[in-house]
């Protein structure tokens, strides 16, 4: 009995405990954010609900995006991009849903997938402007992190990062002008 408290012991030092994805990196870069052209109807107009979906992190388990900070980094993400509103009352409003998040259970490089599901919505019309399911993975090796709870949780910034980038990309490519909404050549 001794000897398998010890083992055990031994191995949640090894291994470490299990965290939460960071806000900072799940965040999209300043130039990344900076670098797409929007719509002027979009700047400064856009404020996000919250998020559905999402898990807490069991430290003894896995890591985990947790809603409320994916919603943290998807908010700073566009302020960067110049695109979130200040005012509690903005033209448009975009929703997520964390609709999945696969996970491998063990490995060398942890491959993340996240599908996350945007809307956005014009508040004046109630009109939904644009839907989609944008999947991103993203993976962490052995030389980013030798712990794998450490990995883990890179694999899963770096997929939440990535899809909110690809939002952002998204976003970009959406031509509002006076009720009128296409894709930009």
């Amino acid at each position: 009995m001794r000897h398998l408290l010890c083992l055990s012991l031994f191995a949640l030092v090894l291994t470490g405990c299990a965290s939460s994805a960071n806000i900072g990196g799940m965040t999209v870069a300043d130039t990344q954010a900076q670098s797409q052209t929007y719509s002027p109807a979009l700047k400064e107009n856009v404020q996000v609900s919250d998020v559905e979906g999402g898990k807490k992190t069991n430290p003894m388990w896995t890591s985990e995006i947790d809603g409320p900070d994916f919603k943290a980094a998807l908010s700073d993400s566009l302020d960067k991009a110049g695109l979130l509103s200040a005012a509690g009352n903005a033209p448009y409003t975009l929703k997520a849903k964390l609709v999945r998040v696969d996970q491998p259970l063990f490995g060398m490089d942890f491959k993340v997938t996240s599908d996350v599901e945007y809307s956005l919505v014009d508040n004046a019309s109630g009109k939904e402007i644009f839907r989609e399911i944008l999947s991103t993975p993203y993976t962490a090796t052995v030389s980013d992190a030798f712990v794998g709870v450490t990995r883990l949780r890179l694999a899963n910034e770096g997929s939440a990062r990535e899809n909110i980038a690809a939002l952002l990309k998204r976003l970009s490519a959406l031509n509002i002008e006076a009720g009128q909404v296409s894709l930009k050549q």
